[in-house]
């Protein structure tokens, strides 16, 4: 069953149009009021999806603006009620003063995300999709864009629902054979059971990987840079971001702040973090950068522990390691990149725990571009990639658990009452993913990242 968040009756309008001057702005309007807000505005109500022209006043009855208004009768909208579109002039002040003149008429403010809330409340689409109505305005690359079209398409959801179908049909085969004993239904004997819960294992796995494809393609991944001073760190930044970011210079310890820059890989955003040379130092100003660099390791997906390949030996390396927090030896991928190989006779061999570049001659490069991607699990492919949340890879994560424990449960103790129960679970789950079963917090938190107007 659906939680949902109280029935809202009430109209809202919002400016949903990004602010600042254009050609043409718009406001929007949904709700039961939304003809008598056109009478007022308009002097009537358009007629349902065709473009009227009209000039637009407010409550006085003084012209404000004029342009094009759109109505579309619910159910037959975005948001499944009467939804007016005001299509007017694009400068902020002409704008307010038709917004102005909407909430006078009898709308009020809309809420960040509340167009979108109210469709996904009045069944227009589920939570999956409206969560991509987000990431498609928020996309920061072509493939994140594609992804997120193929979520709000229903590509997402309906391999979700595929999911739950099965997990259903394999809930009704082990309920039937508990509740009815005596019935002759084969059960543990034909292992059929077991064959259904591996089926859908495999399916959970495949749409786990494209969620996380989906994860990567919109919130990327951290890569903070740390070392000694003049080990190229600040270089390695400005060859990455193709740009010169940072201030590099032969002296020691020029980064005194972290420094982000962020790229795409194939698509995949890479947020990369530039940090002061970790070494002890009587400068307070360095103090605090070397504390800040400590600091940014704690967001880091990966770390590039970058040394002087020319100059520095092993037992610099390894007291470098024991810098790092026990929390990111323990939990975060660390690359050592040996920089400066264009000051070395012949060329060292990169192997799985060491990468040698130059980010002189850009060495080496492209090969810890490839090595980030393999550690995020990145394919540069948008055929079976959706957009998706953290969240997302979570509930499908705790599907997977819950049908493992019950298989666990099955093949060691034959307890089929609480394998039955971990279905349950597993069910509920997947439902969350597309809002079947949602709570108001979650809904809340959703919907409030959302921009006003959407």
């Amino acid at each position: 069953m659906k939680v949902t968040a109280s029935h809202m009756t009430d109209t809202i309008a919002a400016i949903a149009t990004a602010m600042g001057r254009s050609g043409v702005g718009v406001v929007r309007v949904s709700g039961s009021k939304v003809s008598n807000i056109a009478t007022s505005i308009l002097g009537a109500l358009p007629k349902p999806r065709y473009a009227t022209y009209g000039v637009f006043k407010n409550i006085q009855g003084n012209a404000i603006d004029q342009g094009i208004a759109l109505y579309f009768n619910g159910p037959h909208s975005f948001t499944g009620e009467d939804v007016l579109e005001l299509q007017g002039h694009g400068g902020p002040v002409v704008l307010q003063q038709v917004l102005e003149a909407v909430v006078a008429a009898g709308a009020r403010m809309a809420k960040p995300g509340e167009f979108t809330e109210r469709a996904f409340l009045n069944g227009k689409m589920d939570l999956v999709q409206a969560e991509a109505v987000a990431d498609l305005i928020d996309a920061s690359s072509k493939q994140a864009s594609r992804a997120a079209l193929h979520s709000l398409q229903g590509e997402f959801s309906k391999n979700t629902h595929r999911l739950v179908k099965a997990v259903i049909q394999a809930r009704l085969f082990v309920e039937a054979a508990i509740d009815f004993p005596d019935e002759d239904i084969e059960f543990i004997e034909t292992e059929k059971i077991q064959q259904k819960l591996k089926s859908i294992q495999a399916q959970l796995k495949q749409l786990y990987v494209a969620a996380q494809q989906g994860v990567l393609l919109q919130e990327g991944m951290t890569v903070v840079i740390v070392g000694l001073p003049n080990a190229g760190k600040s270089s390695l930044l400005n060859v990455l971001a193709a740009k010169d970011s940072a201030i590099v210079t032969d002296i020691a310890g020029t980064t005194r702040d972290v420094l982000r820059e962020s790229i795409h890989l194939d698509g995949m955003p890479l947020h990369i973090v530039d940090t002061a040379g970790l070494r002890e130092s009587a400068d307070p100003i360095e103090q605090e950068g070397v504390k800040r660099a400590k600091a940014a390791l704690d967001h880091a997906d990966v770390v590039l522990l970058m040394i002087d390949a020319h100059t520095e030996q092993q037992d610099t390396l390894d007291q470098l390691r024991l810098s790092l927090p026990s929390s990111v030896l323990n939990n975060v991928p660390v690359i050592v990149v040996k920089n400066k190989i264009d000051l070395l006779e012949g060329s060292p061999l990169s192997d799985q725990q060491t990468l040698y570049i130059s980010v002189i001659t850009n060495q080496g490069v492209d090969v810890l571009k490839q090595r980030l991607k393999k550690i995020a699990g990145f394919e540069h492919t948008t055929e079976s990639v959706v957009s998706a949340r953290a969240r997302h890879v979570h509930a499908l994560q705790q599907a997977d658990h819950c049908i493992e424990h019950g298989l666990e449960q099955l093949q060691q103790q034959q307890a089929s009452e609480l394998l039955a129960e971990d279905l349950r679970q597993a069910q509920q789950h997947l439902n969350s993913i597309t809002g079947e079963f949602s709570s108001d917090d979650l809904l809340g938190e959703i919907f409030s990242s959302f921009c006003i107007g959407k």
